[in-house]
């Protein structure tokens, strides 16, 4: 069930990218980001009072929906303000604070849980900030005051309407296979955690949670390391080496998926770490790569079709995880789809080759 209603709320998240992409280019990053903010503190607020479960899948697939709004509108907004050399390090450090938000969220889960109270609270507090936040953008796009509010004041340069279409596409097979290890790894991460836990936390559970509750904190920790591989990301990216940075990430994710395989006792949080820190060293790359491929003018519902195949398609990797708890199964079968996209990002490399 945990595994349906993930997908229920990843789908969309995913496929509506690409409507939300079409719309940014015609009426702003600013606008649609306070929508995206406003219309989940609404769906949080309804999660958190209905009460029958099929209206639950109602909000998640909303909130999923709405949720959409924000890679084709974030992204399409910074690589319209950056160059090709700075890219990848302003996507680096906009990763490390996506990180910090994904770690955050099962952090602050864990103080729910363990406090005593149940999800229908946890949705409840999560209206606060997104009606701030979408607030603010409202306002900053009511200041401007037009209807393209991803424009940018840098002057566009020469490669800016340059389109590589070929290895665009190539880029979002290989974001298919990696969206469908994150969902999966992502989806259950705190029930990969919750089999273990140190000496000092044994006795934490019973005072509200369970088991599930330390799952959920260690998860808070892994994320975080993500963080790390953001910045690292950021730092060592080079437009010129971009696609074979991305292959060898790939292929780095393999050897920490048939870790967590394998892994018992303090070796899973370990493993879950490694993984972490590996493979959100991809996104800024990724990112920088589908500006790299795209025109300007066209550059939010590129975002938002990639979004779409890796985020949305490739959301189905939830599903697949929560079909068996046999880790040595999923995390194998994980291991070889992250290997494929390794060899897609080695045609990818390829092709850059070819196109110089």
């Amino acid at each position: 069930l945990t595994g349906l209603m993930s997908a229920c709320w990843r789908l969309p998240w995913g496929l509506g990218a690409l409507l939300a992409g079409w719309l940014v280019d015609r009426f702003g990053s600013k606008r649609l980001l306070s929508i995206y903010l406003l219309g989940c503190a609404g769906a949080c607020g309804v999660a958190a009072a209905i009460v029958p479960l099929p209206m639950l899948f109602v909000a998640m697939f909303s909130m999923g929906s709405l949720a959409s709004i924000y890679h084709p509108a974030g992204l399409a907004l910074i690589s319209h303000e950056t160059t090709a050399a700075n890219r990848p390090r302003a996507l680096g450090v906009h990763g490390i604070f996506g990180s910090a938000g994904i770690a955050l969220a099962p952090f602050l889960a864990w103080m729910f849980l363990s406090a005593g109270f149940g999800w229908r609270q946890y949705y409840g507090a999560l209206v606060i900030p997104g009606a701030i936040l979408g607030l603010v953008f409202l306002g900053l796009a009511i200041r401007d005051g037009s209807n393209t509010g991803a424009a940018s004041q840098r002057p566009a340069q020469a490669d800016d309407e340059q389109a590589d279409w070929p290895s665009f596409f190539t880029l979002t097979v290989l974001a298919l296979m990696q969206g469908f290890v994150y969902s999966a790894v992502l989806s259950f991460l705190a029930r990969y955690l919750s089999g273990w836990q140190p000496s000092w936390l044994i006795e934490w559970p019973q005072r509200g949670g369970g088991s599930l509750a330390t799952g959920v904190l260690f998860s808070a920790g892994v994320l975080l390391i993500g963080c790390i591989g953001q910045y690292i990301a950021g730092r060592i990216a080079r437009p010129e080496l971009l696609e074979r940075q991305l292959a060898l990430i790939c292929f780095g994710n393999v050897p920490c998926l048939l870790w967590m395989a394998v892994a018992k006792d303090w070796n899973r949080p370990l493993a879950a770490a490694l993984f972490a820190l590996v493979h959100f060293m991809h996104q800024p790359i990724y990112n920088s790569l589908i500006a790299k491929y795209t025109p300007r003018h066209r550059r939010s519902l590129c975002y938002g079709f990639s979004f779409a195949m890796g985020l949305g398609i490739g959301g189905l990797g939830a599903y697949f995880a929560g079909q068996t708890r046999n880790d040595q199964l999923i995390y194998t079968a994980l291991a070889i789809i992250a290997a494929v996209a390794g060899c897609i990002g080695v045609i990818l490399a390829r092709l850059a080759i070819r196109g110089k």
